[in-house]
């Protein structure tokens, strides 16, 4: 069987469509941008110029990092020899555990406090660009600080600075900003909003009691390098809010996995201030690391302090006990036999009583059911069950040889256990002042010399771009807004109506109105009419091409009147009517142009005639025919203007005496032409409409949706009028491809004054 999927007409026809319609997208995509290439630079141009001032005024921020190292701690050679008493001071904690360490309000709270960061005391500058001029700024001998720009001699230019060493004022003052006024010599002002809190001088305490409130303000300026008048602003910050400040800059992360490495890193707009920061946070870290091995190792020195004191009186006591039985019973030594007991006794004896002290310590810092303290636990239950033999064999001896032998065993288990405390109390005062903890120093913070942020270039270049972004954005967005009708094409497929002419915008027309409204009022006027004074104008010759569709279209004509109008207002009615009116006088055609719109009616004032004694008064019958008709010659026309605004132009259009009228002087004219209102506004063009032999509807692109158009249409058709034909109006080429045009217009109708 034979394959003629790629042979089939409709599916080549298809894929044809589809293709030059991706090229249709495409091609007007393109053509709206450089339609509104202007829109698109002014944009970019706006964001780029954000972007370079952003870059100029944004302060240059510094990074600098310190090292730190976490080691497993090994025993030193002071330290070895002490086995267990040792290992209970060695304790390996995560390395997430120092992280949060290093984190916490101990050592920032502390770093805080020696760097005074809960004070933050600074030049006042100009709002956006003072900072920024005054980082520019460097002093010389001729000139300390900087002019004043725009005569604001309290803001700091350029030279100034502060150094704040002690500041402190009540708890509901905390956070809040006060203002510092130099002055001369070293004084100073301080204020707290306008109010004068107290006057002070450099490097001397002041201290001012404030009414209503427990605590003084207390300052203290070591430093002050200002023009008189210069303003500077100072914070006094809670502890919490400061250690919150310094935990948001400050960055802890391990260098590798396992490795050990702590770096800390932090970023400040003063490199000397993010230095001594880092470094004085790896101090106090170190400090406190140190501190608690210490701490350890004393509290294990406190627990042996506590029981020697207790074995010296024991053993003290079992001395003087075997001292007075042996001089009650003589001089007595125990049997060879019982020397061999005496020793298996006082051996488990003396393992039991240390033991149970290293549970007793251990029972300090953990629970009974504790790994350690449950292995204590076993240990000594089998030195229990062992002992519990050796007493046995106790029972068998002689009852003096037995008496011997207990007084014996307290000495030597009281002797050994005293010995072997005061050794291991001297053993670890040793090993306490040779602590020096887990956690040295590798590299401390050095000073930056170059700024991470703000990269310059990058944000150039992003304000570059986001520009170009925004401004294609909004041209699309405008594009996207504007749904008027722009290709002809859609309103004959849609409404089976003809396009009879599609008249492009005349910007001969545009410059005449502009030179009418810039004329001196003493110059005569002078009609402003395109088809006479333009007659070779795009817009004219399209209005010929229309001549010659009338001419056909009213070959099946009931009579020879031509209404124009339109959806709404402002879509060039009257233009298309006056022009076409000449345009036909042209071709020899007697011509007689009535403005219908006895609401907003304005060709009196294009032909330069007056609006009264015009249509409203014909059909009043307050005057004749010939009275109204006003010869135009410079375009070869009659014209009768609309006539005095009457209070209800529907009921004078629907008069019998209006429709006797246009009968009567279509019989004097090739062609009678009404400029009618617009359709939606009112319904003056459904009652004219119905009198004439043609309706054109004048729609002006880009302008009108299609569902505006649609009801227009059907206005007619409800009122008995049918379109003849549809003038597409003010087409202006653009860039887009296939005649994309834009426009916007006002939908509102009122009656002109005239």
């Amino acid at each position: 069987m034979l394959n003629n999927t790629n042979d089939n007409p409709q599916n080549s026809a298809n894929d044809l469509s589809h293709q030059e319609d991706d090229e249709i997208d495409l091609a007007d995509l393109l053509g709206t941008l450089l339609d509104n290439k202007w829109l698109i630079i002014t944009a970019t141009a706006v964001v780029l110029f954000i972007g370079m001032a952003k870059a100029f005024i944004d302060p240059p921020i510094y990074k600098t990092d310190a090292m730190l190292q976490i080691q497993e701690q090994s025993k030193s050679s002071l330290l070895e020899g002490l086995g267990e008493m040792t290992d209970l001071m060695e304790s390996k904690k995560p390395i997430l555990a120092e992280i949060e360490l290093i984190k916490s309000r101990m050592i920032l709270g502390e770093t805080a406090a020696n760097l005074k960061l809960n004070t933050l005391a600074h030049p006042k500058y100009f709002p956006l660009i003072g900072a920024a001029m005054a980082r520019r700024f460097k002093s010389s001998a001729t000139q300390e600080f900087a002019a004043p720009l725009f005569g604001q001699d309290q803001y700091a230019w350029g030279g100034e600075d502060i150094h704040v060493d002690n500041f402190s004022v009540p708890a509901n003052w905390q956070g809040k900003t006060m203002t510092l006024v130099a002055d001369k010599h070293g004084y100073f002002q301080l204020l707290k909003g306008e109010a004068l809190v107290l006057e002070g001088q450099v490097n001397k305490l002041t201290q001012k009691k404030i009414p209503d409130e427990k605590e003084p303000v207390t300052l203290f300026v070591s430093m002050l390098k200002a023009r008189p008048g210069t303003q500077f602003e100072l914070v006094r910050q809670s502890d919490i809010r400061a250690i919150d400040a310094l935990k948001s800059v400050i960055t802890v992360t391990e260098k590798g996995k396992a490795s050990g490495i702590l770096e800390l890193t932090t970023e400040s707009s003063s490199p000397e201030l993010a230095v001594r920061t880092l470094n004085e946070i790896a101090n106090i870290y170190v400090q406190q690391n140190v501190d608690d091995k210490s701490a350890e190792a004393q509290k294990t020195l406190d627990f042996l302090q506590q029981q020697i004191p207790k074995l010296k009186e024991q053993l003290e006591i079992s001395t003087a006990a075997l001292n007075d039985f042996r001089t009650s019973k003589g001089s007595l030594d125990l049997e060879q036999e019982t020397q061999g007991v005496l020793q298996g006794v006082v051996e488990l004896q003396t393992q039991t009583t240390l033991l149970q002290q290293k549970r007793d310590e251990l029972r300090q810092r953990f629970t009974i059911t504790h790994p350690s303290v449950l292995a204590l636990d076993k240990q000594i239950a089998r030195l229990q069950e062992q002992m519990i033999g050796h007493e046995k064999k106790i029972e068998t001896l002689p009852e003096t040889q037995k008496v011997i032998l207990r007084l014996s065993r307290d000495v030597q288990v009281n002797t050994e256990l005293y010995t072997a405390l005061l050794n291991n109390a001297q053993t670890i005062k040793v090993a306490k002042a040779g602590t020096v903890g887990d956690v040295r120093i590798i590299d401390y913070a050095v000073l930056p010399t170059t700024p991470i942020k703000p990269k310059k270039a990058l944000i150039i270049a992003i304000a570059f771009i986001l520009g170009l972004i925004l401004g294609i954005a909004i041209a699309l967005i405008r594009k996207s807004m504007q749904r008027g009708v722009e290709d002809p094409d859609l309103i004959e497929k849609q409404l089976h109506i003809p396009v009879y002419a599609t008249v492009p915008f005349s910007e001969a027309q545009k410059n005449m109105r502009k030179q009418f409204k810039t004329k001196d009022a003493s110059q005569s006027y002078r009609p402003i009419l395109l088809a006479v004074d333009s007659p070779e104008d795009l817009a004219i010759e399209s209005l010929r091409s229309l001549r010659t569709s009338l001419h056909f279209a009213f070959l099946e004509a009931q009579n020879n009147t031509i209404m124009i109008t339109g959806p709404s207002p402002s879509v060039g009615k009257s233009f298309i009517a006056l022009n076409l009116s000449i345009v036909l006088a042209n071709a020899g055609k007697k011509i007689l142009l009535i403005d219908g719109d006895l609401r907003r009616g304005y060709l009196h004032k294009e032909l330069g005639v007056r609006r009264e004694n015009g249509l409203s008064e014909l059909v009043s019958q307050t005057i004749t025919l010939p009275e109204i008709i006003h010869k135009i010659p410079s375009a070869n026309i009659d014209f009768i203007a609309t006539g005095a605004t009457p209070p209800n132009p529907s009921e004078i259009l629907l008069h019998n005496r209006f429709a006797a009228l246009l009968e009567t002087i279509r019989k004097q004219y090739d062609y009678v032409i009404i400029d009618a209102p617009p359709i939606l506004a009112v319904t003056d063009a459904a009652i004219i409409g119905r009198l004439v032999g043609a309706t054109l509807m004048v729609v002006r692109a880009g302008v009108h949706p299609m569902r505006e158009i649609e009801q227009a249409n059907k206005r007619l058709i409800q009122g008995g009028v049918r379109t003849k034909g549809i003038v597409f109006n003010g087409i202006v080429k653009t860039s887009s491809a296939y005649g994309a045009y834009r426009y916007t217009y006002q939908y509102d109708y009122k009656s002109r004054k005239h």
